[in-house]
């Protein structure tokens, strides 16, 4: 594998931004991240950036508005892994939509893969293992023969409407415990 194409953020420097200051650091690198793609296709278009992703996901190349979306809770608590694996990672997906045919290709496909490798010399991974239990609280309970599993108010709403989930464990239908 070859070197990372941008550059490892100060992780002392990272740890010490707060608010408007960690959301410029934030900008900065979706802008290199940007220029670097810019340079294997000159015609991307500039993405807008929002920090408004909420739940387990940390970030979210989003066509239809027009630019990426990223968790502020999760990026406040993972801001070097944010940096170098997150931005990186949305960036891949906004230049291969962007390419002739791009949007026909596969999410994690094998375009999105050479983009990792060959222009930010990452190696491509298609989930993070960010803890995730401050930005996506889910309070609702359910449980199987195995394990309780924590379910979102949306997914709760989704079962209460007769929507079955099974436990990929022992695959049993989920019951609800109550509050």
């Amino acid at each position: 594998m070859t070197r990372p194409a941008l550059p490892t953020p100060d992780l002392d420097r990272l740890a010490t931004l707060e608010g408007e200051a960690l959301l410029a650091a934030l900008y900065a690198r979706v802008e290199s991240a940007w220029r670097l793609c810019r340079e294997v296709h000159p015609g991307l278009p500039r993405p807008q950036v929002w920090c408004d992703l909420r739940g387990k996901c940390a970030g979210q190349a989003h066509f239809g508005r027009g630019g990426l979306r990223f968790n502020p809770v999760l990026f406040a608590e993972n801001r070097r892994e944010f940096m170098v694996e997150v931005v990186p990672h949305e960036m891949a997906h906004w230049l291969v939509h962007h390419l002739e045919d791009g949007c026909r290709a596969r999410p994690h496909g094998r375009e999105w893969q050479t983009v990792m490798r060959g222009l930010f010399g990452l190696t491509p991974r298609t989930t993070h293992r960010f803890d995730t239990g401050r930005s996506s609280p889910a309070p609702h309970r359910y449980a199987c023969d195995c394990r309780e599993h924590a379910f979102s108010t949306r997914r709760h709403a989704l079962a209460r409407q007769g929507q079955r989930y099974r436990c990929r464990h022992c695959a049993q239908t989920l019951v609800y415990l109550g509050v």
